[in-house]
């Protein structure tokens, strides 16, 4: 038997006015989970939200900084969490995966309040767990997401704007790391709605993504931002969670962890979706998508996104190492065809030529 849950959502800049109503009929004290300054960007509004109903907070507890185990064990031992009937969970992708997995791991019902756009961890039931060191522990599976995601459109637009430029990059790699990936299988019902899906990670992007940067870096709530939170936050996310992992990652996401083994990558701050944005660049190259390389290129040129080694303040002298450390992951473990070596090398020199 198969059961597919999702999470249903709100967004604007009143979101949380429905936190009441929607959350009430799952109890009534209420443990706040998640970052530092996303608790502080979140609070006043929760609290005004839940001020005329019979909800009760029982504390607002910061994760840890790393979405580790040990946070994990740490907060639950907490009193006013372990006796919550719910979690809210706040902030970005670390943020939300350590509640969601603790309320996962203790069968408590929780809530998502993204308040920056950069993944699509408020939507997705899987979580991402680190070592204390920040290496990657392990995938923590579930089939349980978030009841409801409240997305705040004035938090996220008052957030960070990079955070939104690197979760426009990560996020159009779910359309084209999906569709190739799941070329020329057999697909299951799930499988074709999520490949489906995910092509609302390309063209909306495209559409709306250089206006929504824009209104970002302003801090202006409009209707091209909102099109972009849903675009990261729902669309990839719900993709996400009809596929498996072979059909949701693909080799923008192995060039993404290639490049976590060059040392300037980490030195100069470079994020996760910038890296990739990069990735599905090379994707497109060694695929033979001409057309969609030059939109891809046009759009990350226009967005700021990288197209070339040194934007990534990287040269042919680092390829060899990236493209060792992005055929040793499970990315390309299951496409279309055999990724080798000289295709990764040959696509990432037509990239510096093309630029």
């Amino acid at each position: 038997m198969k059961t597919q849950l999702f999470p249903s959502y709100t967004i604007g800049p009143d979101a949380y006015n429905e936190i009441a109503e929607i959350c009430m009929p799952f109890g009534k004290k209420i443990a706040v989970i998640g970052g530092e300054r996303a608790i502080n960007a979140a609070k006043n509004k929760i609290k005004n939200a839940v001020a005329d109903s019979q909800l009760i907070i029982t504390g607002f507890f910061p994760y840890g900084g790393e979405a580790s185990v040990e946070n994990i064990e740490r907060l639950k031992s907490i009193p006013e969490i372990e006796e919550s009937d719910m979690i809210f969970a706040v902030g970005g992708g670390k943020a939300i995966d350590t509640a969601k997995v603790l309320a996962q791991r203790t069968n408590k019902t929780f809530f998502a309040f993204p308040t920056i756009a950069s993944t699509c961890a408020a939507c997705t039931s899987l979580g991402i767990l680190y070592h204390p060191d920040g290496s990657l522990r392990e995938y923590s599976f579930s089939s349980i997401p978030s009841k409801h995601i409240f997305i705040d459109s004035e938090i996220i637009a008052n957030a960070p704007d990079k955070y939104l430029w690197a979760g426009i990059g990560d996020s159009m790699a779910k359309y084209f790391e999906s569709s190739v990936s799941s070329r020329g299988d057999e697909l299951t019902h799930s499988q074709e709605m999520g490949v489906t899906i995910a092509s609302m990670c390309n063209g909306p992007f495209l559409k709306y993504g250089v206006k929504a940067l824009e209104d970002c870096k302003k801090n202006i709530v409009s209707s091209e931002l909102e099109e972009i939170l849903l675009g990261v936050i729902v669309s990839t996310g719900f993709a996400s969670n009809l596929l498996n992992i072979d059909l949701t990652t693909g080799l923008a996401h192995a060039i993404y962890n290639g490049f976590t083994v060059i040392p300037q990558i980490e030195e100069h701050h470079h994020l996760h979706g910038e890296i990739v944005s990069y990735g599905i660049l090379v994707l497109l190259a060694v695929d033979k998508q001409e057309n969609e390389l030059r939109r891809i290129h046009k759009f990350n040129s226009a967005l700021g996104l990288p197209t070339k080694l040194s934007h990534l303040h990287c040269s042919m002298n680092d390829v060899d190492k990236v493209i060792e450390k992005a055929l040793k992951g499970i990315d390309v473990k299951h496409y279309p065809y055999v990724v080798t070596p000289d295709m990764i090398k040959s696509a990432i020199e037509y990239l510096e030529s093309y630029n």
